[in-house]
This record gives C-alpha cells, sequence and structure tokens, in this order.
C-alpha cells in the first residue's frame, strides 16, 4: 500500500435526495391520515340519506386497500432514508503477492436457454480479472450436467491461453471476447506499438471464429449415448488442463487461473435446491481445491465488464475498520442489450440506482444472487472457533475430512496435484458433490445458501446481517459486470413470478423480517426487507383500485368526494405527491419523462399478473399445496422479440394467464368510463364521479399498449382476438355479479 493513512474507500451521504425524501414523507403521510379520517367518518356516520345512496362493501374495500397501500408505502420509504454512494482507490491496495485469492463461481443450468458460447464468453471474462492469476481460480457449476458445456469448457480453455496473455500485454479494458470483437471501434484502451497491437488482434479475432466455430460444432454434433439427464445424473468434476508442447507453453499455463468444471450429482429422489444447493457444492468443492477466502458469484450471463472489480471489492474487505464485520460487497446488475426506450423497465432501474444505496446507508444492501464478493467464512456460520471439536463440526458440515480440515486452513493445497482426475482429492471433492452429502447436517439451513426459499440469495443475505455481518454496495459510470437483460413480456412476467413467489414465501414465514430473531439489525433495516419480502402483496389494493371503483361508477355509487369538497384536494394531492415522487428518483437515476411512463406501466403490469401469480404460488407452497419450482430465464433472443423490443413494442405472445388479467381491466375499465360519464351526465352528479372518471381514463392512458395490441397492431406480437373475445365475457360476468353485489351491499 501507498501510504497506510490514505483510505481505500470514502462514502457519499446523498444530502439533498435525503432532505427531499423526508419532507415528502411527512407532508404525504399528513395527507393520508385526513385520507382515512375521511375513510373512517363514512362508517361512523348516521346520516341514512348519505349511507343509502353508497354501498358500504365497495367503500370498506377501498378502505382496506388504502391501508395496505400506504403501509407498504411506508416500508419502501426506509430505503429512501439514507442513501450513500462509494468510490474505491485500488491503486492504494497491498501488492499483489500479499493480496488474498478469490475463487470465482459461474452458474449454468440448462445449455438450451443459456447458449454455451455465452456461458465460456462470462468463464473467459472471468479468468482474466486484472487479479494475480495464481490467485484467482474459476469453477463453473453446470446444473443441467451437459457433456457439451464440459466439452466447450475445454475449448474455452485453449482460446484462454491465447486470449489472456493478449489482455495483460496490452491491458485490454473490456475482456469478455464476445463483447470486445463486437465493439472493436469503440476499445481502443490498450498499450505498445499499434502495428504489433494490430497484428495481435487480428490473430485473436480469427482465433475467436475458430473457437466459436468448435462451440457451434459441439452442439450440432454432439450425440449423447449416456445415460445422463439434467436431473438424474453422477457428479462430475474435472480440472480443466492443457497438454503443454514445451517448456515455454508450460509457463503460459502457468500464468492462467485454476479452470475447474463442477456438475454435482442429481437424483429425483433427493431435493437438490435449485441454485442455493448448487452454490453449496460449490463452495465445499472448492474448499477442498483452493480454498479462497473470498467468493465472488456470477450468473452464466453476468460477464465481468471492468478486470478492475475484483480489485475494487478488496477495497472494503481489506479495510480494517469494517472487515471483521463486512460479509460481502455487492456489485449492481447491469444490462449490454438495453433500449433507450426500456419499455420492460428490464434494468430495474430503482432497485440498483435508488433501493440499494438506501441500504447501503444503513446495515448494507441485500444480497442480489449474482455480481457479489463475499467472504467464506461468513457462509459457515458460527461454528468454526479456534478448538472446535472436529467430531463436532463433522455433524454440522458433514463426513468430510478434507473439507473439515478446510475450515482452518486458508491456504490452497498444491494445484498440481489435483489437475490428476485420479487422485485422492479430486476424489474427495465428487463426495462432496453427491446428492446425499448434505443430509442429516446444517448445510442450507445455517451453513452455506439457505434452502428455504427459491429467493435464497435474498434469504442469505438477511440471515447474515441478522447475526451482525454486513455489506456494501458499490456502482461506479463504468458497470462491473453486465448481463442479458430480458427483452420481450413472457420472460419478464414469468421471471416475476418466481421472484415474487420467493420473496412472499419468505416474508410469510419463520423467517419474516419483522419476528425473525434474535436480530442485530437496525429497525430501517427491518423495514427494508420487510418491504422487499412484501411488496410482491401490491397486487391486493392494486385489484381493487383497477375494479372496485369502476364497478361503482358503472352502478353510480360515489367512491370518492366530490370536487367541491374540501378532502378532494387530499386525494389529489397524495396522488400527485406519489407522481412526483416517483418522477424525482427516476430523473436523479438518469431516466426521462418516458421513463416515468414506461416504469409506472410495467409496476401495474406486474402487480396484476406476475405479483398475483407469485405470491398466490408462496401461500399454496406454505400450506403444502405445492412444491417449489425453478426455470431459469430463457437467454436466447429470437430476431422477431428483438426487433419488436427496440422499436418499442410489447410482444403479447405469452400465456393467457398474463394476458387475460391486463385485457379485463382494460375492458372494464372502457365500458364504465363510457357508461359511467353518460349516466353521470344524464343525472347530473359528474363532480361526484369526477374521481373515479379520472382513475379509468388514467389507468386506460397507462394501459395503451395494450390497447393498441388489441386493436391497431396487425403484427405477430398482437394480443390474439381470442384472449379479447374471452376477457369481454369475463368482463361481463365481473359486472353482473359482482357490480350487482355492491348494489346489494
Amino acid at each position: 500500500m501507498e501510504d497506510s493513512d490514505q483510505p481505500l474507500h470514502v462514502c457519499h451521504v446523498h444530502k439533498s435526495s435525503i432532505i427531499f425524501s423526508r419532507l415528502q414523507s411527512f407532508l404525504h403521510i399528513l395527507a393520508v391520515l385526513f385520507l382515512f379520517y375521511y375513510r373512517a367518518s363514512f362508517f361512523l356516520k348516521n346520516d341514512t340519506e348519505t349511507r343509502g345512496i353508497t354501498s358500504s362493501l365497495p367503500w370498506f374495500l377501498l378502505f382496506l386497500s388504502e391501508l395496505f397501500l400506504f403501509l407498504i408505502w411506508l416500508l419502501d420509504q426506509a430505503l429512501r432514508w439514507r442513501p450513500v454512494s462509494r468510490s474505491v482507490f485500488p491503486e492504494r491496495l497491498p501488492e499483489d503477492d500479499k493480496l488474498p485469492a478469490i475463487d470465482v463461481f459461474v452458474f449454468t443450468a440448462d445449455p438450451e436457454r443459456e447458449p454455451t458460447l455465452q456461458v465460456m464468453n462470462t468463464v473467459i471474462s472471468a479468468m482474466a480479472l486484472d487479479y494475480p492469476p495464481d490467485k484467482l481460480h474459476v469453477y463453473l457449476s453446470d446444473d443441467g450436467g451437459s457433456a457439451v458445456t464440459l466439452k466447450g469448457m475445454r475449448e474455452a480453455w485453449k482460446f484462454a491461453k491465447w486470449w489472456i496473455p493478449f489482455c495483460r500485454r496490452f491491458k485490454i479494458q473490456n475482456r469478455c471476447p464476445n463483447a470486445y470483437f463486437s465493439s472493436l471501434a469503440d476499445d481502443d484502451s490498450h498499450s505498445g506499438s499499434f502495428d504489433e497491437f494490430t497484428r495481435e488482434q487480428e490473430k485473436l479475432k480469427e482465433r475467436y471464429q475458430v473457437f466459436k466455430e468448435s462451440i457451434k460444432g459441439i452442439k450440432e454434433t454432439f450425440v449423447d449415448t449416456s445415460s445422463f439427464t439434467g436431473k438424474d445424473h453422477q457428479s462430475v468434476i474435472e480440472v480443466i488442463q492443457g497438454n503443454p508442447i514445451d517448456n515455454t507453453e508450460q509457463e503460459e499455463i502457468a500464468m492462467l487461473p485454476q479452470l475447474a468444471y463442477v456438475s454435482r450429482e442429481k437424483r429425483p429422489s433427493h431435493p437438490h435446491h435449485f441454485k442455493a444447493g448448487a452454490f453449496n457444492v460449490l463452495l465445499r468443492v472448492s474448499g477442498v481445491i483452493s480454498n479462497s477466502p473470498y467468493i465472488l458469484a456470477l450468473d452464466c450471463d453476468m460477464y465481468c465488464n471492468d478486470p478492475t472489480s475484483a480489485r475494487q471489492a478488496m477495497c472494503f474487505h481489506l479495510d480494517p475498520k469494517i472487515s471483521s464485520s463486512l460479509a460481502f460487497v455487492q456489485f449492481p446488475q447491469r444490462f449490454h442489450n438495453i433500449s433507450r426506450n426500456d419499455i420492460y423497465d428490464s434494468q430495474l432501474r430503482l432497485t440498483y440506482s435508488l433501493r440499494w444505496q438506501g441500504m447501503d446507508g444503513l446495515d448494507g444492501p441485500v444480497l442480489s444472487g449474482t455480481g457479489f464478493f463475499i467472504k467464506r467464512v461468513s457462509l459457515y456460520g458460527n461454528y468454526v472457533q479456534e478448538g472446535a471439536d472436529p467430531m463436532e463440526l463433522k455433524r454440522y458440515f458433514g463426513s468430510s475430512n478434507e473439507f473439515i480440515k478446510s475450515l482452518f486452513n486458508q491456504k490452497k493445497p498444491n494445484t498440481a496435484k489435483i489437475r490428476d482426475s485420479s487422485n485422492t482429492l479430486l476424489q474427495e471433492s465428487k463426495f462432496l458433490a453427491s446428492c446425499t452429502y448434505g443430509s442429516e447436517t446444517k448445510w442450507g439451513q445455517d451453513i452455506g445458501f439457505l434452502h428455504y426459499s427459491v429467493a435464497e440469495d435474498y434469504l442469505t443475505g438477511f440471515t447474515l446481517q441478522s447475526k451482525g455481518w454486513t455489506s456494501v454496495y458499490l456502482s461506479s459510470s463504468t458497470p462491473q459486470f453486465l448481463g442479458s437483460g430480458v427483452t420481450n413480456l413472457n420472460d419478464l412476467l414469468t421471471q416475476g413470478i418466481r421472484w415474487s413467489s420467493g420473496l412472499v414465501e419468505v416474508g410469510i414465514s419463520k423467517f419474516c423480517p419483522f419476528v425473525y430473531g434474535p436480530s442485530k439489525m437496525s429497525f430501517l433495516e427491518k423495514m427494508s426487507y420487510g418491504y422487499l419480502s412484501l411488496f410482491p402483496l401490491y397486487f391486493l389494493p392494486l385489484w381493487c383500485f383497477a375494479t372496485v371503483p369502476q364497478l361503482c361508477l358503472l352502478s353510480g355509487i360515489p367512491m370518492y368526494p366530490e370536487a367541491s369538497n374540501s378532502f378532494f384536494i387530499v386525494f389529489l394531492f397524495i396522488f400527485a405527491s406519489s407522481f412526483v415522487q416517483f418522477s424525482y428518483e427516476v430523473f436523479i437515476t438518469g431516466g426521462s419523462l418516458r421513463s416515468v411512463i414506461n416504469e409506472l406501466r410495467l409496476w401495474m403490469i406486474k402487480s396484476i399478473t406476475s405479483h398475483l401469480y407469485g405470491s398466490l404460488d408462496a401461500f399454496m407452497k406454505r400450506i403444502g399445496m405445492r412444491e417449489a419450482s425453478f426455470l431459469p430465464t430463457n437467454k436466447v433472443d429470437d430476431d422477431e422479440t428483438v426487433e419488436l423490443y427496440r422499436n418499442g413494442k410489447f410482444d403479447f405472445r405469452t400465456s393467457a394467464m398474463f394476458l387475460v388479467p391486463l385485457v379485463v381491466i382494460v375492458i372494464l375499465n372502457t365500458v364504465s368510463l363510457i357508461v359511467g360519464i353518460t349516466r353521470a351526465i344524464l343525472v347530473g352528479n359528474l363532480d361526484k364521479m369526477f374521481l373515479q372518471v379520472l382513475l379509468s381514463i388514467y389507468i386506460l392512458a397507462i394501459s395503451y399498449p395494450i390497447i393498441e395490441g388489441m386493436v391497431i397492431r396487425k403484427d405477430k406480437g398482437r394480443i390474439p382476438t381470442s384472449i379479447t373475445i374471452s376477457s369481454a365475457a369475463y368482463s361481463m360476468i365481473i359486472v353482473f355479479l359482482i357490480g350487482l353485489g355492491f348494489l346489494v351491499y
């Protein structure tokens, strides 16, 4: 370190955002209290004339929805209490020989949905990190057990022998081969003679084409003659290695990070616990092979875009002021395929540009599944103590003697030994990757990633922070990692169901942030975690707001104060306050007015569909009516889908379970608006129905792409006519059954 007195990182508090957020929250809460007074006064009145023209049931439903919406909003404010950002100074780190070792875990599960070439690019970019190669070890977890992926790893190793020295020699910044060769004109970050660089670059470009063709050829010519399936196969572990021709090539190989392929044993009779199970297998296998004190976890599509990310993370992990309690450093998920008009909000702007900064100002951000550097020992619970009884440790960690030894030994074994696939250490690794190893132990319960939910990252991070561990968040103008964002509605909503189900499953369990304990977490951090586990329940108030006032508008039942009433201003203020807060946050994170509209629309669409189904799935699993399931997000982009996305057109080629609710809402609001306005004009009570009319207009305006897909568009991505017809029938049923019920009650 150049100067031990100089900090490795600094923290910046966003004072202007804090002032705005707290002032807005205070005014919003005051307005909501007036709203609750207005609603409650309805039930306290004895004015039979007033009660006679207004149904109690819809009034009560709206009151509950407004209360529920306010409570979730209140939890969300904890994420805005103290937002911070951080800067790092990796040039102040110790010399390379004093840096700790890092194991990189890359996860893939399905070669059909996660293209092998894309996975190999992520692996190579991880191998090419700007970090001492002898302290970098890359593991690929292949949960599909695909021979195509294993052969792809061998080809990736061959190409890496050329690619990594090239990147180091010329100090290339973009070290993902596919990304680099796709944008050569933009990357002039290199050193050395220009002619020499150009020659080497052309050679590498040719070799990359050969590499691509070899990956393509593996898939086209591969014939599976084994009995392996993705859910039924034995463990396969291979340390990828070349056969050096001479001493020079031997030296080149020695300068490459270790690369290992791991496919754990899977049997239909044994639960495999999805990504949490795969992570725990890598944690054990790497423990007896490299046993690095820090781990970088990456999804297979999330390549290393900034080669200095490891050094940036070490600026926190090596800071003696925070290192002892720091569990992980979380980087944001950024995506390389996002269009300027991000109609699906694939970048999750407010999550990674606002909420995680807010949690960073408390006890730290959520563990976000990918792009984090975590301390290995933090995942071992409180069981690894000096003088611990080895037999007791075997009860917690399993019966592997080699793994028990690794708990107290942060020095990696001799890499040369493990290159022989028949040696004892590699056989021990296969034992650690067996489907029965974690049975009757603490794996998945208090050690490693927790098995309880498919939202294993959220749950594991939450329990770590409950034990007193902290985390930090680092986001910079150059994304440290880049992945593939969703570019079609089907994948977006399918992914949303999985996330919603996992989060709500935690929120209604013993791990609920408000009851889990004992906890060393601050109350505001608990509120933040509480919001994240319960926000999918937004579907309850949104379904109510999208249907109940509209049905009452059809029946001529006023649900809001008339325009001349002073409480009319209260409702308008609450809407304006929420809209201003949301717009401000989008603007300060680089968005535009179009972004505001897109993200509001997606909030509504996801709440009506994926949050609804995900929450129901969580409740059904809770009562034992369903088992947990997991489907990886599709990483294969269809040309027609991509074209629609780039043109800002929704691709409605998805399941009817997603389309019908959206179309029903549109039809119901359209009919209620037309009939309601006509009735109000004829009766002369438009002022009493004014807010309900405005609400329907707002919902229809936000839903324009759905209307366009129903009646205007003729391309393949439109909403099928059959969906529109069936949705119209459902709408009529709702109007006659529920609407009449409101008149009665």
